[in-house]
């Protein structure tokens, strides 16, 4: 008796096995078949690489508010801290679109990456002086560090700045492409001198900071929103892209109507702008795509 409650107890533990052997190999295929099904939705989405800056905000919400999803295009935002990053993305194919500047265009396409540029957005960099260097003007720059990215706008405003101008000593570039670390360098007192969009800009004012020089009071626009021309050639991603106007120019009109404060959610989530700098955002207007 006792040898047959042993057979059966024996044999319902190799049933066990058996089942639970089937559930994990089931899943392990499950699992196989939903990433490969991730990875041909994803490979099929327009995607996008964008920075935590406010001339990305019609696209942050035009995916908030699924405007994308509304209009029937998947559009999937790549979001980094460091343009150079994003030159890597689009130079090696991992997004067909991004938000850039007019001189980064230039420096990917001399390499042999052609690029369309749809539009220009209201992109503006400021020259922060860090207020325990006691810095008024741009001459007074010599011997001070000014953090930048290289092959970009803030190192051709760098260029632009100086040009004519005397300083006492050479002035020193310092390449720091993460935008998030820039600002808080400035705040930890480890730089002299830096170039912020917004909201970083305006963040780095209400601690005291002194703006030295304003790309919009030069009206200089170099902020461009660019597709790589290899992907536009295709017919299917062509379509993905005029859909994609399409919602960007919403955002941008709900932004120029309603005004930036009204979203302020959205800069706080994508920008790690704190509520002071929200409430003292400038306003602005947002352009739209060709």
């Amino acid at each position: 008796m006792i040898g047959l409650k042993k057979l059966f107890v024996c044999g319902w533990c190799v049933a066990l096995l058996v089942a639970c052997g089937q559930s994990y190999e089931t899943k392990q295929k499950l699992s196989r078949a939903e990433r490969a099904r991730l990875k041909t939705a994803d490979s099929l989405a327009l995607k996008v690489a964008v920075m935590p800056t406010l001339d990305c905000l019609p696209l942050f919400l035009a995916d908030d508010h699924r405007l994308f999803d509304t209009l029937g295009v998947d559009v999937r935002l790549r979001l980094r801290k460091a343009q150079m990053d994003i030159d890597t993305a689009l130079i090696g194919g991992s997004v067909e679109g991004a938000v850039s500047d007019s001189v980064r265009v230039a420096s990917i396409q001399s390499r042999g990456m052609a690029l369309v540029e749809l539009g220009t957005t209201n992109t503006s960099w400021q020259l922060i002086g860090n207020r325990s260097a006691r810095l008024k003007e741009v001459k007074q720059l010599g011997d001070k560090m000014v953090a930048m990215t290289r092959y970009s706008a803030t190192d051709f405003l760098t260029d632009h700045v100086l040009t004519g101008v005397k300083t006492t000593a050479t002035v020193y570039r310092v390449q720091i492409n993460d935008v998030l670390l820039r600002l808080q360098m400035l705040l930890n007192n480890e730089m002299d001198a830096l170039w912020l969009p917004e909201p970083q800009a305006t963040t780095a004012r209400l601690h005291g900071h002194t703006v030295l020089w304003d790309t919009q009071k030069h009206n200089l626009w170099l902020g461009r929103v660019v597709f790589r021309e290899k992907a536009m050639n295709d017919a299917r991603v062509r379509k993905q892209i005029d859909v994609f106007k399409r919602a960007y120019n919403m955002a941008c009109d709900s932004l120029n109507q309603r005004g930036v404060a009204a979203y302020g959610d959205l800069v706080a989530k994508y920008c790690q702008a704190d509520q002071k700098t929200l409430d003292a955002l400038p306003k602005m207007k947002f352009k739209k795509l060709n």
